[in-house]
């Protein structure tokens, strides 16, 4: 097995990290204590995308892309994880799902995201319907010719950005030996469609200026041009073309990690007790040891299922893995960091407090820590028909 980059991915990494050092971290305190993303900001680092030839790397060059491997997009993710996502989010990287377009969707929509012409956000999430997603209330019916929309999406990340929505509705339902069972159907949603509202979402403490928004359907009307994939087919899009956003989250983590990490380290080799640097004292340096260790065990559990994935190998079990150990391995090298710092490690003076704050979401969003354990634990019991 080779563990080594080559020396067009080695220069992935360092065109991608310097640019979160030089275009997001300068603008990242403002976004923290404002909540929002000046739009010239935003405007500026998406075109210093589109000129390195980035923006919606993650797709293939037939459509625009960049072509990046998983791999080689795990990388890039991982780059970004070190900089505010509020920011980051302009780096562009429209979702993978929008390869299902056909015939003049591909015009409308997927060519246009890939272009940086219009962003697109997910809409999946409802009040009663987290990681059961099969428990939506959001829902499509039949009306002539059209389909007539209703309910409530929230928890929608991106939305405030966003010139079309790809939202997961029921739009029917069978009946199981388990009960009944939905049938989803995936839509293409432009802003500012009649009965379709974007509003606030909820003040959160994590990942300030990345905003969450509530949609609301009342009697939203589509015709069946909107409909991406096959209706009632949702599953099998999201089967399809979701499972990496996994990756993404395990990648990100393992970034802003490894910048935690390195502020820990200087600190303790700088921050001086008892006449000599905290670092020389082993209540400090065995955390760093327990810290690193972690880290790379993260990015190499994440990468590998990442290579899983280009090898078309079997990578659920391996994704999961990556996405519930990198989120949890985050949440505690940013709780050592902050008391590596002390009391100081709380005060705003320095960025500690916001990784702290922005690690916890980690575990919950693209499916909790619990959601991760049943599919890893179910991979590794239904072979034996347990």
């Amino acid at each position: 097995m080779n563990f080594g980059l080559t020396d067009e991915q080695e220069m992935i990494v360092s065109t991608v990290r310097s640019f979160v050092e030089n275009e997001i971290y300068p603008h990242e305190a403002e976004v923290e204590r404002t909540g929002e993303v000046p739009p010239e900001v935003a405007e500026k680092i998406k075109q210093k995308t589109l000129d390195l030839g980035f923006y919606a790397c993650n797709f293939p060059e037939e459509v625009g892309g960049a072509g990046l491997s998983h791999l080689e997009f795990a990388l890039v993710e991982r780059e970004l994880g070190r900089g505010s996502m509020a920011l980051a989010h302009f780096f562009g990287r429209p979702q993978n799902i929008l390869m299902a377009c056909e015939g003049e969707q591909r015009e409308k929509y997927l060519l246009p995201a890939v272009r940086g012409e219009r962003m697109d956000a997910l809409a999946m999430t409802e009040p009663g319907a987290g990681s059961d997603v099969r428990g939506m209330k959001c829902s499509a019916k039949r009306d002539g010719g059209d389909w007539v929309l209703n309910g409530t999406k929230h928890f929608i990340s991106g939305a405030d950005h966003a010139d079309f929505i790809i939202v997961f509705v029921a739009t029917g339902e069978d009946q199981t030996p388990r009960g009944p069972k939905k049938r989803i159907t995936t839509f293409l949603v432009d802003r500012g469609t009649p009965g379709f509202t974007i509003r606030d979402g909820y003040k959160s403490v994590s990942h300030r200026g990345y905003k969450n928004m509530i949609l609301e359907f009342d009697n939203c009307r589509l015709p069946d041009a909107q409909v991406l994939g096959e209706v009632d087919g949702g599953f099998a899009v999201m089967n399809e073309w979701l499972y990496a956003t996994r990756i993404t989250v395990a990648t990100n983590c393992v970034g802003r990690a490894r910048r935690c990490f390195d502020l820990a380290l200087n600190y303790a080799a700088e921050r001086e007790q008892f006449g000599q640097p905290i670092g020389k004292n082993q209540g400090v340096s065995f955390q760093l040891a327990d810290m690193i260790t972690e880290i790379d065990a993260a990015d190499w559990l994440t990468l590998s299922s990442a290579w899983r994935l280009d090898q078309g190998l079997p990578a659920n079990r391996e994704i999961a893995s990556a996405k519930l150990y990198a989120s949890e391995m985050l949440a505690r090298v940013t709780d050592a960091t902050l008391q590596i710092y002390g009391g100081m490690g709380l005060m705003d003076d320095f960025p500690i407090e916001r990784f702290w704050r922005d690690a916890r979401v980690e575990r919950i969003w693209d499916g909790t820590s619990e959601i991760q354990r049943h599919i890893i634990s179910r991979d590794l019991l239904r072979p034996l028909g347990a």
